[in-house]
């Protein structure tokens, strides 16, 4: 029976100096959520001392919530390698960049009073429609600068998008750091987001008409898990980023090669798989489709993002320090991918 049992489980040890590297150790001596923040610690710690490609999916209002410099973080040293996100979460980055906030709302809210001053709320944030529309003018005049004779990747878009902010920026963000550091982002469901409907204002200003291939961005998605050495996925919630990640895996025949899945996988989330939607879907029923390894390593975090995600990268920054400083390399090469 003894065979059964993995380490005993120790009680968290409360000292008055204990840094976040430390901090997620106590907890691995511990069970439920707290043991698996520790194993999502583990895993990425091990995916950054491999030659792993790391790719992030970005989806809820992550920036709003604070989580800008987290992210941004994660992609200024490399521990990530491709992000994939919501429209809505690189809108809110490049709001911020520009200068604007989100406010903390007060403890009583009346959204139709809110309405009435042109004020948005995001659960307890809120934001000025006045400031939101600034940063919509920026996406229109930037979109209506581009060559509407050829079409663009979402990567290529956000790219251009990144070096005509860097040098307006009031602060740095996502989009500011993955140009400095040539991590490509994708956003697969552009249109449902202020991208979307600033683009739209463009086209009906001007009669220009701005386009994306969207088949190249999948194109190019196969490209990078195919060419990988080793694959790992991290997911902040789920949606559109997650699949558009988890699709990659399985588009190695599109190169006439055999789907290998992804190797390694976090994710943090807080909905059940029992609905049947993705972003509560378990690894394991990824591995049916060969999205992720059948030898994988993984752990599902049901946790609330913004106090999990803090907390993990704090521990990687304290506790992976070697790691990270080796892992500043190049950005992924698209060569020879241009006609495709």
């Amino acid at each position: 029976m003894h065979e059964l049992f993995g380490p005993s489980v120790t009680p968290f040890p409360v000292g008055d100096k204990v840094g976040a590297a430390e901090l997620v150790r106590r907890m691995g001596g511990t069970a439920f959520q707290a043991r698996k923040l520790a194993q999502a610690v583990h895993i990425w710690d091990a995916m950054l001392q491999g030659e792993v490609t790391i790719f992030l999916g970005l989806a809820g209002a992550m920036v709003p919530a604070g989580m800008r410099s987290v992210v941004a973080y994660l992609i200024e040293n490399r521990l990530v390698d491709c992000l994939v996100s919501t429209g809505a979460n690189l809108y809110h980055d490049l709001y911020e960049c520009l200068g604007y906030r989100h406010w903390q709302s007060g403890q009583e809210t009346d959204d139709v009073h809110l309405a009435r001053q042109e004020v948005y709320r995001f659960y307890d944030v809120l934001a000025s429609e006045q400031d939101f529309s600034q940063g919509e003018r920026f996406i229109t005049d930037f979109s209506l600068a581009l060559d509407p004779s050829r079409s663009y990747t979402t990567r290529e878009y956000f790219h251009l998008l990144g070096r005509a902010l860097v040098p307006v920026a009031k602060e740095e963000g996502i989009l500011t750091a993955a140009v400095r550091r040539g991590v490509p982002i994708y956003c697969p469901a552009l249109g449902d987001s202020v991208f979307g409907l600033a683009i739209a204002e463009g086209r009906l200003r001007s009669g220009l008409r701005l386009t994306f291939d969207l088949i190249a961005d999948v194109v190019e998605m196969a490209h990078i898990a195919t060419q990988a050495k080793s694959s790992g996925v991290v997911y902040i919630g789920g949606g559109t980023p997650k699949n558009f990640i988890q699709q990659a895996a399985v588009a190695a025949y599109l190169f006439g090669r055999e789907a290998s899945g992804h190797e390694y996988g976090i994710q943090i989330t807080m909905d059940e798989p029992d609905w049947g939607g993705l972003s509560g879907c378990t690894f394991e029923e990824a591995q049916s489709w060969r999205k992720m390894a059948a030898d994988a390593t993984f752990v599902t975090l049901r946790a609330e993002a913004t106090i999990a995600l803090p907390i993990i990268v704090s521990a990687l920054a304290e506790g992976s320090a070697q790691a990270i400083r080796d892992r500043r390399r190049p950005g992924i090469s698209f060569e020879g991918l241009a006609e495709a």
